[in-house]
Formats: structure tokens, C-alpha cells, sequence
């Protein structure tokens, strides 16, 4: 039988006793649980009354204590080895005091292993206002029970969280940590606070400018360092911005008003992000989506971008595949751009770079042929995200409400109303259809913002280059060389032919050639890297590449 604390002087006297207080809970979003510090204050209290001195504390926040748990529980390590490592000492008992048997554990490994680091030292075990000694039979037996129905409640837990975010999936509920830009609703319920959906806050724009961002041309590491510029975008969870936490915010589909639940997307209860609650914004997004999951993209893109044409314009002697890089300046040679694969061509950066930008500026003034070339017909593009939409809605309802009568039973006839093998054949049939939409629908990338900016402006050099404010009009800030990058990327081939002339410095036209999209010889690639490094050497010397 246990012992009440009270008395443990008397039942084993001429002893001093020794204390370590272990507290544990598991993510108490709901607040309803007794926090850590409030279990610790109750062992203290209770070693206090009794004159168990208190060696250490040992806490372990937000940590699970089942087998289905992912964290380690560092302080529990701690804990045992505390225990093995304080030996047994003459005239000194040490007892391990907690609130209740399921802060030690919840798993009968757990169990295990504190049992035997006890029995190793003679420590006791106290817990739920009740000292165990584990060296007697009775006691030995009532903390296994215990440990067993520790682990049996948490499977229990377990099975009706399971039944319950089933059940939130089907309603489109919101489930899991919230998401930035949202905040929770919740309500009492039986005592309990329960969410009951969310809606956009403040932050909720810093969401959808950060899209369009990355659609108009910025990189994810100039998106984050925008968002950590302003105060306002600071996220409520203390995290600060990273590369990583960016780049899973704009692919999350949370924010189209979706919901994942096993792999599968649904429709959700709440609205999608203002801005992508239209078909506009919606094929914006896919665009993104495009854009940041394409497997040509690089991850790793080095430092940040230096140059205008490197690793976008391309060697005209050596085909398409060699790209110019840079060479930097050596003696009395000026920065060049090169041919990566044989250096058999070069020419002054800045002289290639001057005349691209004319002739990007002089095709953007000629607005009747820029927007033929990039602007096939708005209308029908507008009309084939929207019908993509309507049909893959149409799909995913119902798929919905076939795997909901899989599993309504009608007691009138003893069967489920729609059979397993109805909804596997409904399921083969329409996924297949269902994917292939969402596919089309993604790929209408469409024209994005960075180009129709140039397309409608009066005079797109102020825009690429930008303006002064004056009395009546404001400043115009001039594109990024990020955004000039994409620019040419999507509207012009580049490619460098060599000089007429040997060591020649003068401009020769006839060597640079362009290819404007919807003209023969224009490439759509996608980008190979930002150009901001030197290129590798190749064992030739600037001064013998052809033309310098």
C-alpha cells in the first residue's frame, strides 16, 4: 500500500528525504489544462509541508508523453539520469514528486525505465498526493496499473482527436496552429473553449502583397527581407522571417479558402485572402505555384544578384546551350561578359547591357506589337481560369459528397448509401479528371504584372529606370535588377556572336542579336542563377577571347 506523505517520517524514520520535482504537459492551446509551473508550485507546496528538501526542478513544456510523441522530453532524460547518477547515499532517500502518473509517462517504455532507475538508487515515487515504494510487491503492481491506464487514456486521446479533425476536415474547419494572416473564433462550449472558424486580420495583406511580389519578378530573400523592414508584418508567434518560412506561406493553399486532410485539398469554411478570392488572384497564385515548385528551378542561388545578362544571355557561336557569365576586371581589361563553355566569345558589360535595355524599351514603346506578342487574348484567358475553376469545383463537391455517403448508413435498407466498390469506381473516374484540371488550371500562367506594367505605361522607361517626384506628380521608383532579370528573361533571347574585328571596343551591332518573343529564335527558359559571382576559370586569358 502507498504511504501518505504526512506520515513517511514515521513509517521510515532516522532518514532525510530529497525531492525531485518533475512537471510536464502537452500543447494547452485550449488553456484548460494545469500548466507546468502550476504542477511544480503543488510539489513544492507539498515538499514544503513535509521537509523534503528540493534538490532539483526538471519541466518539460508542450511535449507529449505517448509513443505517438515527436519531441524528445529532454528534462525526462534528465530526470533519469539525476536519479541513477546520485547513487545511494547513507541516511538520505530520495523521492521523485510529480502531479500524476501520466506527467511521468504515457507509454509503458517510459514507465520502464523510470521503475528501474528508482530500483537501481531505492528512490521513491510520489505522485497524485501518494508515495509508492517500488521496492514492495503492492506498490510495484499499483504503478504498473497506473502506467497502463496512463497509456490506455492517451490512446483513447489519441483516437478521438483523430475522429474529431476527421470530423473538422469534413466541415472545413480550421485544425492545427493558425496560420499567419488569420486569427482563430472561438466559443465556450461546455466549459471548453472550441474554435468555431477564422477570419483575415491585419497581417492578411502582407500575405498577398508577398505574392505578388514573387509574381512581379522578386526573389524569396528580397520577400523576406521586405517583410522583416516592416513592423506591422512581425508574425504574433515571435518567429522571425526566414527564406523557409516564406516560401511555405506562398504555396500554402490555406489561403485560397482550402484545407488539407490526408494529403487531399478540400474547400474550407473560412475565405480565401483578399485578393485571391478572384479568378485573377487565384491563377496569380498558381502562377507562383508554377514558378517555385518548377524542378528547373535552383534552390541555391549564391549571393545576390550583380549583373543584368549573366546566366540570361547565351553564346550565338556555341548554340543555345553556353550562357554568358562575368569576368571581372583584370589590368587594363574591363568587366566583360564571356561564353561559360569556351570563352570564344566576350564583350564590355556594360556596353551589352546598354544596348539591351534600349531595345527592351524600344519594343515595350511599340505597344501594338508588345501586346500582340505577349497578350494573345485577355478575355479568353480570363474565361479559362474561370470555367478550369468552375469544373474542378464541380469535381471536388462531388467527390465530397460521395465519400460522405460511403459513410451514412440507412437503417431502412441495412447499407451504407453508396457502397465501397461505387466509390472507388466514382473516385478512378473523376480523380484522374479532377488532377488534370488542376494542372491546366496552374499552368494558365497568363501575363503577370511586371509585364503589364510596361505594356500600359505611357513611357515605360520611367517605369524601368524610374522618376524624380515633381510639383504635381510623385516618385516613380525604378524596377529591381532582380525585376529587369525577369523582364528580359520573358520577353528577349540574347544572343553574343563574335567581333568582326579582334580586340575591337566599339559597338557592333551586327554581332548582338535579339529575338523578341512570338519572333523566330526566341527561347522561353527558365532562369539558371542570378549571375552575381565571377564565372570559373578556364585556363584562357580574358585579353584572348575573341573581341574585348
Amino acid at each position: 500500500m502507498p504511504y501518505a506523505p504526512e506520515y513517511l517520517h514515521l513509517v521510515i524514520p532516522g532518514v532525510q528525504f530529497e525531492a525531485y520535482l518533475y512537471g510536464r504537459n502537452s500543447d494547452d492551446w485550449i488553456k484548460s489544462g494545469d500548466s507546468v509551473e502550476v504542477q511544480l508550485e503543488v510539489g513544492r507546496a507539498l515538499c514544503d509541508k513535509c521537509g523534503w528538501r528540493i534538490v532539483h526542478e526538471f519541466n518539460d513544456t508542450d511535449v507529449s508523453a505517448s509513443r505517438h510523441g515527436k519531441k524528445t522530453r529532454d528534462d525526462f532524460e534528465a530526470l533519469l539520469d539525476a536519479i541513477v547518477s546520485g547513487g545511494v547515499q547513507p541516511g538520505v532517500r530520495r523521492i521523485v514528486v510529480a502531479y500524476n502518473a501520466a506527467r511521468y509517462y504515457r507509454d509503458l517504455e517510459a514507465y520502464v525505465r523510470l521503475r528501474n532507475a528508482c530500483l537501481a538508487v531505492n528512490a521513491l515515487l510520489c505522485y497524485n498526493g501518494q508515495v509508492y515504494d517500488l521496492s514492495k510487491r503492492d506498490d510495484l503492481k499499483a504503478t504498473a496499473q497506473h502506467a497502463v491506464d496512463a497509456e490506455d487514456e492517451a490512446e483513447g486521446i489519441r483516437a478521438q482527436n483523430l475522429r474529431t479533425a476527421a470530423s473538422q476536415a469534413e466541415a472545413g474547419m480550421p485544425h492545427g496552429k493558425s496560420q499567419y494572416g488569420y486569427t482563430r473564433d472561438y466559443k465556450v462550449v461546455g466549459g471548453r473553449r472550441r474554435c468555431v472558424g477564422q477570419h483575415e486580420d491585419e497581417r492578411g495583406k502582407y500575405v498577398f502583397q508577398s505574392i505578388q511580389r514573387i509574381d512581379a519578378g522578386h526573389s524569396i530573400r528580397s520577400v523576406t527581407r521586405w517583410l522583416k523592414s516592416e513592423r506591422q508584418a512581425d508574425r504574433p508567434d515571435g518567429v522571425e522571417w526566414t527564406n523557409y518560412i516564406v516560401r511555405r506561406m506562398v504555396l500554402n493553399r490555406a489561403y485560397l479558402g482550402e484545407r488539407q486532410h490526408l494529403g487531399v485539398w478540400r474547400k474550407a469554411s473560412w475565405a480565401p485572402i483578399k485578393g485571391l478570392d478572384t479568378p485573377e488572384g487565384r491563377a496569380m497564385f498558381n502562377r507562383v505555384t508554377a514558378e517555385l515548385t518548377d524542378p528547373a528551378r535552383r534552390t541555391q542561388r549564391g549571393t545576390e544578384v550583380s549583373h543584368l545578362l549573366t546566366y540570361l544571355a547565351v553564346c550565338g557561336e556555341c548554340g543555345d546551350e553556353p550562357w554568358l557569365c562575368f569576368l571581372p576586371r583584370q589590368d587594363r581589361y574591363r568587366p566583360s561578359l564571356t561564353c561559360q563553355s569556351k570563352g570564344d566569345v566576350s564583350i564590355i558589360e556594360e556596353v551589352l547591357d546598354a544596348y539591351v535595355e534600349e531595345a527592351v524599351l524600344s519594343w515595350f514603346h511599340n505597344k501594338t506589337r508588345a501586346r500582340s506578342a505577349l497578350v494573345q487574348d485577355e478575355g479568353t484567358v480570363r474565361q479559362d481560369v474561370e470555367a478550369a475553376q468552375r469544373r474542378i469545383n464541380a469535381y471536388e463537391e462531388q467527390l465530397a459528397e460521395a465519400r460522405q455517403q460511403a459513410e451514412e448508413f440507412d437503417e431502412a435498407t441495412g447499407r451504407f448509401k453508396l457502397s465501397a466498390a461505387s466509390l472507388g469506381a466514382l473516385e478512378q473516374r473523376l480523380l484522374p479528371k479532377l488532377e488534370l484540371e488542376q494542372e491546366k488550371l496552374q499552368k494558365m500562367t497568363g501575363v503577370s504584372p511586371l509585364l503589364l506594367s510596361l505594356l500600359d505605361a505611357a513611357d515605360p522607361e520611367s517605369i524601368w529606370n524610374g522618376r524624380p517626384a515633381t510639383a504635381t506628380t510623385p516618385e516613380v521608383v525604378g524596377l529591381s535588377l532582380e525585376q529587369k532579370r525577369e523582364v528580359i528573361r520573358q520577353v528577349v533571347t540574347v544572343r553574343l556572336y563574335k567581333a568582326s574585328k579582334r580586340g575591337s571596343t566599339r559597338l557592333d551591332p551586327n554581332r548582338i542579336r535579339l529575338s523578341f518573343v512570338g519572333e523566330p529564335g526566341f527561347r522561353a527558359r527558365r532562369r539558371r542563377g542570378r549571375g552575381s559571382g565571377p564565372a570559373q576559370k578556364r585556363g584562357l586569358p580574358v585579353g584572348q577571347a575573341s573581341g574585348t
